[in-house]
C-alpha cells in the first residue's frame, strides 16, 4: 500500500528529529482550569471533595493513587516524543496528519493506565498492583455532570494524587494542569524500573525521563515505601520516616538499601532523613515528574470516560 504524502512527511520528521532530545510540557500551567467551566465551577475542588470522601474511608488510598500517577508516566518513548519543541512540531504535523501525530506521541502521563483492554497498560504486571481507578471514574463523572468535555483524565490523576498526599500529611504542593488524554495503551509500553535493577541503570531510566537522580530518590523510594515503611506510626503518612529507616539498613527491596549506601544518592538519602523540607521537596519532583511527555494543545483529547478513548 502506498504511503500519503502528508503520512510520509510526518515520518520523515521523525526519522530525522528522532536523536533529538527534550522533555516538552507544553502548555502547563498552575490554574489551567480557572474560568473554564460555567457557574464558575472550581475543578480542583470537586476533585479534592471526591478524594476526601474515599479517604475518610480508606487513607490507603494515598499510596495507591501515587503509585497510579508513577506507573501512568513511565512507559516506554516513541520515536516522536523526545523533540525539541514538540508543541511545535505537533501542530504543524496536526495540519498535515493529526491523528498520526496524537498516536505517535501518546507516551507519557497522559491517562493511558486508565484505558480498559485485554493488552492495555493495566493488564502489565507491574500494574496488577495499581488500585484507585474508582476514585478517578468518581471525580470524572462529577466533573462531567457539571462541565462536560473540559477536564482530562490525565490531570484529574495529577490533582487527585496532589489532595490524597496532603491529607496524608505530605503539604500541599501546586499542580500543574492543561494535559490532553492518550489514545494508546499497551502493555508492552509499560516500562517501570524493577526492585532488582542496579542502582545506576535505574537512574538511567529515570533520565530518560528527563528526571535527576534526586527525583528518583523521592518518586522510586515513595513508591515502595507506601507499602514498606517500617514505622507503623507513619506508614500512612507521607514524610520521610522511610529515609530514615534505610539509613538504619532496614529497607525490605535490594533497591531501597542501595538508595543509602550507593555514591549516586546516599547524600541525598542522608539529606533527606536529617532535613526538614521533605513536604516541598517531594512536591517538586511530583510536579515535575507530572511534566513527562504530556500531550496539551490538539494533541490527544478529552475523554469522556476515563476507560474508553472517545467514538469517532
Amino acid at each position: 500500500m502506498m504511503m500519503s504524502s502528508s503520512a510520509a512527511l510526518v515520518l520523515a520528521l521523525g526519522l530525522i528529529l528522532v536523536n533529538f532530545t527534550g522533555h516538552c510540557h507544553g502548555a502547563l500551567q498552575v490554574g489551567f482550569y480557572r474560568g473554564k467551566c460555567r457557574l464558575l465551577v472550581d475543578v480542583e475542588s470537586v476533585v479534592a471533595t471526591v478524594v476526601k470522601a474515599k479517604f475518610i474511608m480508606d487513607p490507603t488510598i494515598t499510596p495507591a493513587l501515587l503509585r497510579m500517577q508513577f506507573h501512568d508516566c513511565f512507559v516506554n518513548v516513541s520515536p516522536l516524543t523526545n523533540l525539541i519543541n514538540c508543541t511545535t512540531i505537533c501542530s504543524f504535523m496536526n495540519k498535515l496528519k493529526g491523528t498520526l501525530c496524537n498516536v505517535m506521541i501518546s507516551k507519557g502521563c497522559d491517562a493511558s493506565i486508565l484505558l480498559d483492554g485485554r493488552a492495555s497498560e493495566k493488564t502489565a504486571p507491574p500494574n496488577l498492583s495499581v488500585r484507585g481507578y474508582d476514585v478517578i471514574d468518581a471525580a470524572k463523572a462529577a466533573l462531567e455532570s457539571i462541565c462536560p468535555g473540559v477536564v482530562s483524565c490525565a490531570d484529574i490523576i495529577a490533582m487527585a494524587t496532589r489532595d490524597a498526599v496532603s491529607l496524608s500529611g505530605g503539604g500541599r504542593y501546586n499542580v500543574e494542569t492543561g494535559r490532553k488524554d492518550g489514545f494508546v495503551s499497551l502493555a508492552t509500553n509499560v516500562n517501570l524500573p524493577g526492585p532488582d535493577i542496579p542502582l545506576a541503570q535505574s537512574v538511567a531510566t529515570f533520565a530518560k525521563k528527563g528526571l535527576n537522580a534526586t527525583d528518583m530518590v523521592y518518586l522510586l523510594a515513595r513508591d515502595n515505601a507506601v507499602n514498606l515503611d517500617q514505622d507503623p506510626a507513619s506508614s500512612l503518612r507521607v514524610d520521610n520516616s522511610f529515609f530514615k529507616q534505610i539509613m538504619m539498613r532496614r529497607g525490605i527491596l535490594q533497591i531501597d538499601q542501595d538508595l543509602a549506601t550507593n555514591s549516586l544518592t546516599k547524600a541525598t538519602v542522608a539529606k533527606i532523613a536529617t532535613g526538614n523540607d521533605f513536604n516541598a521537596k517531594f512536591g517538586e519532583a511530583m510536579v515535575k515528574m507530572g511534566r513527562v511527555q504530556v500531550l496539551t494543545g490538539n494533541q490527544g483529547e478529552i475523554r469522556k470516560s476515563c476507560r474508553a478513548v472517545n467514538k469517532r
